[in-house]
Order: structure tokens, then sequence, then C-alpha cells
């Protein structure tokens, strides 16, 4: 905070939230053009929904960039986490429930708009109960999640969402698996206000350390997931879901080998 009680605004992590809120509001816009078409011309509506599900995305990806930016350069601000929060339910909430909303929950004016709001007051729920745990212990939300985190929810919607376009109809149109997404919306409503932890991954950075097998390990997974881009995302969005649920019944040795938390704790505490 500034002598004149202006908040002090960091550039670069707050120019990958404004990234996040971007890509998010691009994607709404694509979405709304997309509807326009729907009708008439479905291969052009397909692309714009292609183009929105990219953009949810690249949301995803700013925003693991900004916190991370932020800690290396000793950066992190109140400032910075209420836009981050701001940008989060526009593309995390707002844009994922108006795709889900435009391919399939139409069809059901009544319930499909609340199904739709379920998710986008949840989400925002969600964030608004993050940063209050942030702001009362942020070490601890630092290291793991409690609930299932927004990203992460738009995260699977998107990728899904993209598998099912690749998979159905050959980029055009959702076949019947479209209907796996009002059902996996509420789930996710509910597991972003569960008690299941999930690690946060925010300690990994440009100077995080990892042995030969587990680099090669992700380079495979990078390799694998731009070979084929349809349906990976898809693959590591669910597993990170459903690692959730496997995460109370591991040992400690073997959660400490998967997220490396400790790790990188005594790795940031031995650096000058």
């Amino acid at each position: 905070m500034n002598d004149d009680g202006n908040p002090k605004i960091y550039l670069l992590p707050n120019l990958m939230t404004a990234g996040n809120l971007f890509c998010g509001f691009a994607a709404i816009l694509k979405i709304l053009e997309g509807a326009l078409v729907q009708t008439s011309d479905p291969d052009q509506a397909a692309y714009y929904f292609h183009f929105a599900i990219w953009c949810i995305l690249a949301s995803c990806i700013f925003d693991a960039l900004d916190g991370r930016v932020a800690r290396l350069g000793g950066h992190e601000s109140p400032f910075g986490r209420e836009f981050d929060s701001i940008a989060d339910i526009v593309s995390f909430g707002v844009a994922p429930a108006l795709l889900v909303y435009r391919i399939v929950l139409e069809k059901f004016p009544n319930a499909g708009w609340f199904i739709a709001s379920i998710y986008l007051v949840c989400g925002a729920l969600r964030l608004a109960r993050f940063n209050c745990l942030a702001a009362a212990n942020s070490a601890a939300a630092n290291a793991e999640f409690k609930g299932f985190p927004i990203p992460a929810a738009a995260g699977v919607i998107a990728s899904l969402t993209l598998c099912l376009l690749w998979f159905d109809e050959k980029g055009r149109e959702i076949g019947n698996g479209k209907w796996v997404l009002p059902p996996l919306m509420l789930f996710l409503s509910a597991m972003m206000f569960s008690n299941f932890k999930y690690p946060s991954f925010k300690a990994i950075s440009i100077r995080t350390k990892r042995s030969l097998p587990k680099f090669i390990a992700i380079i495979v997974v990078l390799l694998l997931t731009a070979l084929n881009y349809q349906w990976m995302p898809a693959v590591i969005f669910i597993t990170y879901l459903l690692y959730g649920f496997l995460r109370p019944f591991l040992s400690r040795k073997m959660k400490e080998e998967i997220e490396d938390e400790l790790e990188e704790e005594e790795d940031t505490l031995e650096s000058p």
C-alpha cells in the first residue's frame, strides 16, 4: 500500500491475470457468436465453440502463471489476489457455464439455466471462501486446496467438451456424450465445496529441481499432450479430479513423491 492509500500493482503478475480475464471474455464472445449461427451454419458455430474452449484452457495457463510469477519476484499482494478472483469468475465461472448451456442445457429452459447458475454461484462462493482462508493463513492456502479449485473445474468441462467434439461428430457437434455435461457440472459444483484436499503445486517454479526419471516423465506427458491435444487435456484434468479421492488413502511418502511439496519447501528455505 502506498502512502496515499492506493494499492501497489505489480506489472508482470497482473499482466498474467489480465491475460486470464481477456481469454475468458473472448471465450464468452465466441460462444455468443456461435449461438447466433448454430442453426444456420453448424460448421462456423463449431469453429466458434472450439475457439472458446481453447480460450478457457488458455485462461488456465495464465492463471497458473500469475501466482508463480508473483511468488518468484516476492510480489504477492491482496490486490493481486482480488484481481485474480475477478478474472477467475469470468473465465472459469461464466464462460464454462455459458458453454455448456449453449451446447446442451438450452434444450431444457427451466432446468438448464438453473444448473448453469448453480455452477456459477458455487464457483463464486468457492473463490470467496478461498480468499478468506488465504487471508487468515496464506501458507496453508498455498500448500493445498480445500475443495476442487474452480480453474481445474473449468478445465475439466472445457477439455471434456473438446474431447467429445472430436470423438462424437468429428468436431461439428457433440453426440449423446453431451448428456454427461449437466450432471458433471452439478458434481463439480459440489466438489468445489467438498472437504477433499488437492495439492496446489504452487511451489513449482523455474527453480524447481527434478530427478532425471521425473524430468523424462514430464517431457513425455508434454509431448503426448501436444500430439493428442484433442483428448490429453481431458485426461490430465480428470486425473487431477480423481486424485482428490485417492489422496487420503496414499501413504505420506507416496504423496510426497507425487506432489514434491516437502522437497520444494526445503529448496526454498535453502535458497539465498
